[in-house]
């Protein structure tokens, strides 16, 4: 059967990626809050929070998938996948934070009016932004990894908060003229940290879920998951088959029933086989538990 696994990556491959992108990220993150001081714009700031966002979720990649690679042990016999989730939880909450305190700090300022310096340094982070999205987008597609798809939505999301920070920058210019966009500024400000709360929450939201159990859904993955186990013609039927995420890695719980005639030894050799044959298929499923029973014809006619 060909390998056509949606869930297998390199993680060399997509360590050495996050760190690309983190390294964009902080450049990102310096460049506008700077600019943003410097050219008097409290938007290009709080966009620059939002980046700061972006940048927690590589760290979460990071940190998170180096604390769910620990192995188990007495305490967690399944390992620490699910400190990865955890870790999420918690920075998620800190970015719904901030983004509060942002929109807070912003509604109580003092109206500026940003120089023509915070339009140049909007524009060319927005293109840097839109550039790095376009690149995760593809190398999550191409890697079928996940993180990567997220991370790069994420950053599309901020291409849209710059586009927002730069049309209230070139707004303001004309704030002595028309006096109802001297709150261009602020307005821009409080937008961008509504995205920011949204970041955060979506990371609660979807931590949440995979810290009670999350299970693949995907239905051509767990054919090919059937395909595997029914490969062995003693084989005769899959029942339960659920395969929950465990941080960087799965665990597969499945009930088989098999020819009645084969002995205890045969059964329990061939159920190694398939365990084998699975893990070979998709290296991230680390635990296997198939529960075996003898097939009783006259049950399922």
């Amino acid at each position: 059967m060909k390998k056509n696994n949606k869930y297998s990556f390199s993680i060399g491959k997509i360590e050495r990626i996050i760190i690309v992108s983190f390294i964009i990220n902080t450049i990102l993150v310096i460049m506008k809050v700077v600019a943003g001081i410097l050219g008097s714009s409290g938007a290009l700031i709080a966009d620059g929070m939002h980046s700061f966002s972006d940048l927690t979720t590589d760290i979460i990649a990071i940190v998170g998938n180096n604390l769910a690679k620990r192995p188990p042990d007495s305490k967690h016999p399944f390992g620490h996948g699910k400190s990865e989730y955890i870790t999420s939880l918690i920075i998620g909450l800190a970015i719904m934070l901030i983004g509060l305190l942002l929109i807070n700090q912003m509604m109580n300022s003092q109206v500026s009016y940003p120089s023509l310096f915070v339009i140049i340094i909007s524009l060319i982070t927005l293109l840097l932004k839109l550039l790095l999205a376009k690149f995760l987008v593809s190398k999550g597609k191409k890697y079928k990894n996940s993180i990567l798809v997220a991370s790069g939505k994420e950053s599309n999301a901020d291409v849209l908060s710059s586009l927002i920070v730069l049309i209230s920058a070139i707004a303001m210019q004309f704030a002595h003229r028309y006096e109802f966009l001297v709150y261009s500024d602020k307005i821009a400000s409080v937008i961008v940290g509504i995205f920011i709360i949204k970041v955060g929450f979506d990371i609660v939201k979807e931590n949440i879920s995979m810290t009670i159990g999350e299970q693949i859904t995907d239905q051509a993955y767990i054919k090919n998951i059937k395909d595997i186990i029914f490969k062995d013609e003693d084989v005769m039927e899959v029942k339960d088959l659920v395969v929950l995420k465990y941080g960087p890695y799965l665990k597969l719980n499945s009930e088989v029933s098999m020819a009645k005639n084969l002995s205890l030894i045969e059964a329990h050799n061939k159920i190694d086989d398939i365990e084998t044959e699975l893990k070979k298929y998709d290296s991230k499923i680390s635990y296997i538990t198939i529960h075996m029973c003898p097939y009783i014809e006259e049950e399922n006619k």
